[in-house]
C-alpha cells in the first residue's frame, strides 16, 4: 500500500515535468514563427527582398548581401522597429564596390619662348619620358618644368593623337598655353601679326586629327595708328572708304554698318589698331558718314579729333547749314569739326548767312542756320527752351564766326517774337527779320511790330506776315452759356450719370461722361450753373431731397477733381419734386433718377429812372390811362 503511493507521486511529478516541457517548446516554437513572419513582412514592405530571416530561439538573424553599406543599415533598423534591437543579429554582407572610374587625363603645357612647363594627369602607361624629349627639342631650355602627375589606368583612346597634335602647336606658337585632353585641344595663344594669326588657325586646323575637337584663342598685337584717321567720301563712283581705323572688333562693325546704311556695298577693309583719341570714335564716324550720305555726295576726312567735312558741288545753303549744324551738335566732345560748302561754278552767289527758327502747329521748335559761336548757340538754345519748353526745341544751328555782331541780338528779338505766334518761322538774316505765321491774337501783329522796333532800334529793316485765325483764338473759340449748356444736355441725353444704389457715390462707369462735360466746360466762358439732382417717388421725401443733394454735390466734386473751375456752380437736390416721367413704372423711375445742368440766369430788375424822359413817359401813360377810363365811362352812360 505505501509502495503504490510513491508510485502515484512519482508519476505525478515525471507527468507534469513532461506538460512543462512540451509547454516550453510550444510557446519558443510559436515565438519563433511570430518573430520571423513579422520582421519578414516589415522587410517586404521596404522593398529589402534581398534580406533573409532565420529565427534561433529568441534570436532573429539576418542573412543575405546588402547592394550597399546604407542598405543594411536600414534593414538593421527595419528589424529592431519588429522585435527587441537586442535579439537582431547581422550575418549580412555587402556587395563589392564597383570599380572606382578613371580620372580626367589632361596635360597644360605652357611655353614662353624658350621656356616651357607641363601640369596635368597622365595615364601611368603613357611615354613619359618621350613627350618630356620631343619637349627639349622645341625648347632650347635644358630644364622644363615637370609637374605631371600619373594614375594607374587605361590609356583612353586618341589620348596620343591628341598629345601629338598639341606638341604640333606648340612647335608653331612660341607663346602658347597647350590644354590637352583625349577628346579636345585649346589653344590660347599670341601671334606676330593678324596674317600670321590666320595661317597658324587654317594650318592646324587642316593638321587635326579626326574626331578631335578644337578650340583657338589666338590675338594678335594690334598696331599703333598715328595720326588715327578715316576718310569717307561719296561721289559718282560711289560711296567709299579711302581710309578707315577702328580702336575694336565692336567698333570697326559699328562704322562698317553705318557705311552699308549709306550705301556702301561689297568687302570694307577697316584696320584695328591703338591710338584713338576718344573712346566715341565709331558714334563721331557714324554722324559724319550719315551727313555725307544726307548731303548726297561729299566726303568727312578724320586725323585724330579734327574732322572736316566738305559738301558735294551746288549744295543749297540752307540745306548744308542744317546737316552741319545736327552733326555739329551731336558730335561727341573731343571732336572739333571745320565744314566746307563747296560753290557751284553755274552760281557764284550762294545766299546771305542765314538763321531760321520755325514753330510747328504742334509746339514743336527747330533751330537751324548759321549763329556766331559756341556761347551764342547755346543762348540762343537756352531762350528758346525758356519760351517754347525744353521738350520741344531741336538745335540744329552750326557756328560762323564771320557773322555781324549784332547777329545774337537779332536772332533773339527773332526767337521773342516768334514766341507771340501759335505757328510759323522767324527768318534773320543780316539785311532784316521776316516773321510769318499764324496766330488767334488780334493783336499779335501791333505786338509784334512794337518788339522788333524796340529791340532793333528805329531803322530796323523787318516784316511781319502774320494771319489771324480765329479757330486759334482761346476767346473766340469759347463756347457761349447757352452753347455749354446744350452741348452737356446732349451729352446726359445719350448717357446718364449714375450712382450706386441708394447712395451719393458716382458709379466707376460714369468716368467716361463726366470726362466729357469737363472737356465742354474746359471750352466755355464764365458760367453760372445749377447742378441739379432728381430722384424718384421711392423713399421718403426728405431723404430722397438729401440724396438727390449728395449726388449733385459728388457731380460737383468729380468736375473740381478734372480741374474745373466751378465758382460759379452750386449744387442742389430737390428729390422727387419735379418728375420728367411717371414715377409708376420701372422706365419712368429711371427717367426720375438724374443730374441735370442748368443755367442760373438773372432775372429782369424794375426800371428805377428818374429822369425827365421817364417823367415824361410816365405822365403820358397816366393821360393815356384817364382818357381810356373816361372813355370806357361814356360808353357805359350811352349803353
Amino acid at each position: 500500500m505505501r509502495v503504490s503511493s510513491i508510485l502515484i507521486l512519482s508519476g505525478t511529478f515525471v507527468g507534469a515535468a513532461l506538460l512543462s516541457f512540451f509547454a516550453a517548446t510550444f510557446a519558443v516554437t510559436l515565438v519563433e514563427e511570430t518573430s520571423e513572419y513579422s520582421v519578414r513582412q516589415a522587410l517586404d514592405s521596404k522593398e529589402l527582398t534581398w534580406a533573409e530571416v532565420e529565427a534561433n530561439g529568441l534570436q532573429v538573424l539576418l542573412i543575405g548581401t546588402a547592394p550597399s553599406e546604407a542598405k543594411r543599415f536600414i534593414a538593421i533598423s527595419t528589424a529592431g522597429s519588429v522585435v527587441d534591437a537586442a535579439r537582431v543579429i547581422d550575418e549580412m554582407d555587402v556587395e563589392a564596390l564597383a570599380a572606382l572610374a578613371a580620372p580626367r587625363f589632361s596635360i597644360e603645357i605652357l611655353r614662353n619662348d624658350n621656356e616651357v612647363s607641363l601640369i596635368g594627369l597622365i595615364p601611368t602607361g603613357a611615354d613619359r619620358e618621350d613627350l618630356l624629349k620631343r619637349l627639349g627639342r622645341i625648347s632650347s631650355d635644358d630644364e622644363i618644368a615637370d609637374l605631371l602627375e600619373s594614375a594607374d589606368y587605361d590609356i583612353p583612346d586618341g589620348w596620343e593623337n591628341a598629345v601629338d597634335f598639341g606638341l604640333e602647336a606648340l612647335e608653331a606658337l612660341p607663346r602658347s598655353k597647350i590644354s590637352i585632353d583625349a577628346r579636345r585641344v585649346m589653344i590660347t595663344a599670341m601671334a606676330e601679326s593678324e596674317e600670321k594669326k590666320q595661317r597658324i588657325e587654317s594650318q592646324l586646323k587642316r593638321n587635326a586629327p579626326s574626331g578631335l575637337r578644337l578650340g583657338f584663342d589666338i590675338s594678335s598685337p594690334r598696331p599703333v595708328i598715328t595720326p588715327f584717321s578715316l576718310r569717307y567720301l561719296q561721289d559718282d563712283a560711289g560711296p567709299r572708304f579711302d581710309n578707315c581705323s577702328a580702336d575694336t572688333e565692336e567698333s570697326r562693325s559699328k562704322i562698317i554698318g553705318a557705311a552699308r546704311k549709306a550705301g556702301i556695298e561689297g568687302e570694307v577693309e577697316c584696320r584695328v589698331g591703338l591710338g584713338v583719341p576718344s573712346p566715341n570714335w565709331a558714334d563721331a564716324a557714324s554722324l559724319a558718314i550719315a551727313a555725307v550720305a544726307e548731303l548726297k555726295g561729299g566726303s568727312v576726312t578724320f586725323s585724330d579729333a579734327d574732322v572736316t567735312l566738305i559738301s558735294p558741288a551746288g549744295t543749297d545753303q540752307r540745306e548744308f547749314d542744317r546737316i552741319v549744324g545736327a552733326l555739329e551738335n551731336s558730335l561727341p566732345d573731343v571732336f572739333a569739326l571745320h565744314a566746307v560748302l563747296t560753290p557751284d561754278p553755274s552760281d557764284p552767289s550762294q545766299g546771305p548767312a542765314e538763321f531760321v527758327a520755325t514753330l510747328s502747329p504742334e509746339g514743336l521748335v527747330q533751330l537751324n542756320g548759321r549763329l556766331n559761336d559756341e556761347i551764342v548757340a547755346q543762348t540762343a538754345e537756352s531762350f528758346a527752351t525758356a519760351r517754347f519748353g525744353s521738350a520741344t526745341v531741336s538745335n540744329r544751328a552750326r557756328t560762323d564766326e564771320t557773322l555781324p555782331g549784332d547777329w545774337p541780338l537779332r536772332v533773339l528779338s527773332g526767337l521773342e517774337a516768334l514766341s507771340l505766334l501759335s505757328n510759323g518761322s522767324a527768318t534773320v538774316t543780316a539785311e532784316d527779320i521776316t516773321l510769318a505765321g499764324n496766330t488767334g491774337n488780334k493783336n499779335a501783329r501791333s505786338e509784334i511790330t512794337k518788339l522788333l522796333s524796340e529791340k532793333l532800334g528805329e531803322g530796323a529793316r523787318f516784316s511781319v506776315e502774320v494771319t489771324y485765325l480765329e479757330k486759334l483764338d482761346p476767346i473766340a473759340s469759347m463756347l457761349t452759356p447757352d452753347e455749354c449748356e446744350a452741348k452737356i444736355a446732349e451729352i446726359l441725353r445719350i448717357k446718364k450719370i449714375s450712382f450706386e444704389p441708394g447712395s451719393g457715390t458716382v458709379d466707376a462707369g460714369s468716368g467716361a461722361t463726366l470726362d466729357e462735360i469737363a472737356e465742354v466746360l474746359k471750352n466755355c466762358t464764365e458760367l453760372t450753373m445749377e447742378i441739379a439732382g432728381h430722384t424718384d417717388s421711392q423713399g421718403g421725401e426728405e431723404m430722397n431731397e438729401t440724396l438727390s443733394k449728395s449726388r449733385a454735390q459728388a457731380v460737383l466734386n468729380a468736375l473740381r477733381d478734372r480741374r474745373i473751375i466751378t465758382s460759379g456752380f452750386e449744387a442742389v437736390g430737390y428729390g422727387e419734386m419735379q418728375p420728367i416721367a411717371s414715377n409708376d413704372t420701372e422706365e419712368g423711375r429711371e427717367a426720375n433718377r438724374r443730374i441735370e445742368f442748368k443755367l442760373v440766369r438773372p432775372e429782369p430788375e424794375a426800371s428805377t429812372e428818374t429822369t425827365l424822359e421817364s417823367i415824361e413817359q410816365t405822365g403820358a401813360s397816366d393821360t393815356d390811362e384817364q382818357a381810356d377810363e373816361e372813355a370806357a365811362s361814356s360808353e357805359g352812360q350811352d349803353e
